[in-house]
């Protein structure tokens, strides 16, 4: 399972997030034991809104199974153009906000993001209300998840330099750093 070098493909992406106006805060990379999936999760946050209120996490994820078919593929193919760009691995984004004072209505969020993210970044957006007591203002929590298919043919050819993907998490972030104040009736 060494033929691609997923671990060598997250280092690089972390460097390239600051080419679009990104910090890094934090990485973590997981292997499940018993399964052998890996999970790499990169904390960061637009540099426009350095100690605001949002942030960002990156997942990239890979079972084992997918990464053994790639490696038969590989092996297969008698070129690189060979491989098959149907073995694909989940790139996440996830965008979070603290608990909202004054929340959007979902319709028009969702109606608003998915102008910005498009067909290179469909967005799934969601609320949540939630109360303390029955008597409390309930406080709303927004969940922004953008998720796309990664060929691994084209990460191990070194195609997907992912920066319209990147710009697209950039100008996110930046709709949703202009709503905030609103939303948790502040200023940052």
């Amino acid at each position: 399972m060494a033929s691609i070098d997923l671990h060598g493909f997250v280092v690089d992406l972390k460097s390239h997030v600051g080419d679009h106006g990104f910090h890094v805060a934090d990485d973590r990379h997981y292997v499940e034991t018993y399964s052998n999936r890996q999970h790499w999760e990169v904390e960061m946050h637009p540099e426009r809104g350095c100690g605001g209120p949002l942030s960002v996490v990156m997942t990239l994820e890979a079972e084992a199974r997918t990464l053994i078919d790639f490696e038969d593929d590989l092996y297969k193919a008698a070129t690189e153009s060979d491989l098959s760009d149907e073995i694909i691995v989940p790139l996440t984004f996830t965008f979070m906000l603290p608990p909202l004072v004054d929340g959007p209505d979902l319709l028009v969020l969702t109606t608003e993001l998915a102008a910005i993210g498009g067909i290179d970044l469909p967005l799934r957006v969601t609320m949540l209300d939630a109360s303390e007591v029955v008597s409390s203002k309930p406080e709303r929590t927004i969940n922004i998840e953008g998720r796309v298919d990664l060929p691994l043919a084209h990460m191990y050819r070194g195609e997907d330099a992912l920066c319209d993907l990147l710009e697209r998490a950039c100008e996110i972030c930046t709709f949703l750093l202009e709503q905030a104040p609103v939303w948790l009736d502040e200023v940052f």
